[in-house]
């Protein structure tokens, strides 16, 4: 069991965010089991004949047989939204001393490193160029392009979601949404232990002024944290809808609301049950932003959708209006 034991004001400053690294490196799982991961089977198809060109020896090996990474390749973000290039720098900076330690914690004492692994170590500075370098034209080769998008889309989703959950409901609901296994008890978070075959190490974890990041992913079965845990807290969770991934978007049948609005805008207004960006769907429908936004525009003037800013980005969703004309449809 994890404990994470919270005294007065933690709970105030624990927080949401994501991390277009985080789900870079997780990704990597499904090269080692792509049967875990049935929603990636698609983007799998289409980007096997890109990993050709980078570094194949290397990237399945960040990756244990238990599918554990180390933790220096995905530090916890300092804002709720950063950006790839920033987080790979942070990664470029750590210590040669913590690259041994963490890639030896992950693989767990006695067992053997790869042996791509057991060379890089002995020089870990040139070892953390080379894997940087590696991950970086992993993220411009496979996934920048189509895949982030849409993964950024449903992760923003999530968050909105555990945003209401926790206005609405209260903290205690919030944790045993987001695993069962957690549970809160007013001052503590236990998680449980699970059936996996690699369960994660036993931990008691004091918040302790630090402030912790709950962080939604698309490539975990359940909740889980860092190895060390002497480091800030972070708790990663399974986020939702996270098996829509491979969908195409739906074909729009209502032939009422197709009259009304015609068949772009009845399909945006379709997707918007949860907030999006003028890109996530540009993407989502393969279609230019462009096109995309002068639709929102005429749905937001006519009052079916509203808008909110989250820094650079202009995310639209249903309003009440929109949710009960689709309703009538």
């Amino acid at each position: 069991m994890i404990e994470f034991r919270f005294v007065v004001g933690d709970l105030a400053t624990t927080s949401f965010a994501y991390s277009p690294l985080q789900e870079t490196v997780f990704s990597l799982r499904c090269l080692h089991d792509p049967a875990r991961y049935p929603h990636h089977r698609p983007w799998l198809r289409r980007i096997r004949p890109r990993l050709d060109s980078l570094d194949r020896e290397l990237l399945p090996a960040l990756i244990a047989p238990w599918l554990w990474v180390p933790d220096f390749l995905t530090p916890r973000p300092d804002r709720a939204r950063p950006v790839f290039a920033e987080e790979l720098d942070v990664v470029r900076r750590t210590p040669p001393a913590v690259v041994v330690s963490d890639f030896r914690a992950t693989y767990r004492t006695g067992d053997a490193l790869p042996p791509v692994v057991a060379r890089g170590l002995t020089d870990p500075r040139a070892f953390l160029a080379r894997l940087t370098d590696a991950l970086d034209a992993y993220w411009h080769t496979c996934l920048s392009d189509g895949w982030w998008p849409r993964v950024q889309s449903i992760l923003e989703a999530d968050l909105a979601h555990q945003a209401r959950v926790l206005a609405e409901q209260g903290a205690a609901a919030l944790f045993s949404g987001l695993d069962p296994r957690l549970v809160w008890t007013g001052d503590q978070l236990l998680l449980m232990r699970s059936g996996d075959t690699a369960p994660w190490p036993s931990a008691d974890i004091r918040i302790a002024g630090r402030g912790m990041v709950l962080m939604p992913t698309l490539f975990a079965r359940g909740a889980q944290t860092v190895l060390d845990t002497t480091r800030p807290p972070v708790l990663i969770y399974p986020a939702r809808g996270r098996g829509t991934l491979s969908e195409a978007p739906p074909p729009v049948t209502d032939r009422a609301l197709v009259r009304l609005l015609g068949r772009p805008r009845a399909r945006l207004l379709g997707l918007l049950a949860e907030p999006a960006s003028t890109t996530e769907l540009a993407h989502r429908l393969d279609v230019t932003a462009g096109a995309v936004s002068q639709h929102l525009a005429v749905l937001y003037d006519a009052g079916l959708l509203s808008r909110t800013r989250s820094g650079r980005t202009v995310r639209y969703a249903r309003t009440a209006l929109g949710d009960a004309l689709c309703r009538q449809t």
